[in-house]
């Protein structure tokens, strides 16, 4: 059997971000979405969601951008003079070995987000990170500890199998810098997330079996998310995503994802892409469905 997982990323950044995501997941085949405590548009995302019962939440755990959840003056080590989070992953991956970020403020603001959730009155079914911070050594062991605290049962792990093999269109672009550099960074993520993936068995945490996005991201229209439906392997399987429409409050928050969103509205609502799902014989689903059909599994062995 085939299983997809589509999660959309950046749920709460922005109303059109929000707007974006539930009519991909209203008009086409995205199935989860994960919420990001500190985005502008977190109260507006929480009201949204209580319409959209299917639709799977998880927390989008973000170090990188934006206010924290946690007052600043208690992470001091992650804000800079205006109290904002602004250390790109590399950079907090330097801070934490060098010794000039806390992993104290780090657990501190990682678990404010994911109780602002909680208390917004959503029950969470994964985690995963925005920039993939998530997975970066002895974060990652933060985040798996918190799960085993509010007892979530999935965890993203984004490692991308063979990732510039998993869409020829994008082979054929390699001359072109940005989805080089894309690569690379689908590469670096993988690296990381292979460690992270052997820690997640032994603490009974799930996650899907494959992973596709990072090297499509800034270019996921409907010829890439076809190309991966029709390659998708048995087993469950998560494809990232983040659409949304471009507007000034997007514009403002520093992503370099801006129109590329409104293209993956369009590919995720495709007819020839929900088409692709019905011929491939693949079964949409959320983490929930995740973690029910591998309890099932196990009452059946």
């Amino acid at each position: 059997m085939k299983q997809l997982i589509v999660n959309a990323d950046d749920f709460g950044i922005t109303e059109n971000v929000n707007r974006g995501i539930l009519d991909a997941y209203r008009d086409g085949i995205v199935t989860s979405t994960t919420l990001l405590a500190n985005g502008m548009a977190f109260k507006s995302a929480v009201a949204a969601s209580k319409q959209f019962h299917g639709l799977g939440i998880g927390v989008h755990l973000n170090l990188t951008e934006g206010m924290p959840v946690a007052d600043a003056s208690h992470v001091p080590t992650l804000v800079d003079r205006g109290g904002r989070l602004h250390l790109t992953p590399p950079r907090l991956w330097a801070g934490i070995a060098l010794g000039q970020v806390s992993l104290s403020d780090i657990e501190v603001e990682l678990r404010a987000q994911v109780m602002k959730v909680i208390h917004a009155g959503i029950r969470p079914t994964h985690f995963d990170g925005h920039k993939h911070v998530h997975v970066l050594p002895r974060i990652s062991e933060i985040v798996i500890r918190l799960a085993r605290e509010f007892r979530l049962p999935a965890v993203r792990c984004p490692l991308e199998h063979n990732p510039q093999a998993s869409n020829p269109s994008q082979n054929r672009m390699l001359s072109r810098m940005s989805t080089f550099k894309q690569n690379l960074v689908g590469l670096a993520v993988s690296k990381l997330a292979r460690s992270f993936r052997e820690k997640l068995p032994r603490e009974r945490l799930l996650s899907p079996s494959h992973f596709y996005g990072i090297s499509q991201t800034g270019f996921l229209d409907a010829t890439a998310i076809r190309e991966i439906l029709k390659n998708l392997p048995p087993g469950t399987s998560e494809l990232m995503c983040h659409p949304g429409y471009r507007d000034v409050d997007l514009e403002r928050t520093g992503t370099r994802l801006l129109t590329q969103r409104e293209t993956e509205i369009h590919g995720l609502t495709a007819v020839s892409v929900k088409n692709c799902i019905v011929s491939s014989g693949i079964r949409l689903g959320n983490y929930k469905d995740l973690v029910e059909l591998t309890q099932w599994t196990e009452v059946a062995a």
